[in-house]
């Protein structure tokens, strides 16, 4: 249970590098995606999303109630990653130009 809240935490800050390392020493990403392509998009993508997903998945029923709210705020991670990497673009062209 431990190693499930760092990989958590993990997820949270560096969702790439957690994706990586799950891939290379759990198996969370082959129960939760189908097939290879859907998870390397997912980390190319959408990393928060695809790591929250990979987590809270579950075997048999995949993924229900209050595990698609943390799918959703790992869609709000990934939004805002892009919104605050493109508005630090926006004003570091006004500061040089």
């Amino acid at each position: 249970m431990g190693c499930g809240c760092l990989i958590a935490l993990l997820a949270v800050s560096v969702p790439r590098f957690t994706l990586f390392f799950m891939w290379l020493f759990t198996d969370r990403l082959t129960i939760a995606f189908d097939s290879f392509v859907m998870g390397f998009l997912g980390f190319l993508v959408l990393p928060y999303t695809t790591a929250i997903y990979a987590l809270v998945y579950a075997p048999f029923g995949g993924v229900s109630g209050f595990g698609w709210i943390l799918v959703g705020f790992g869609v709000l991670l990934d939004l805002s990653s892009y919104g605050s990497s493109e508005q630090a673009r926006r004003q570091r062209y006004a500061v040089e130009g």
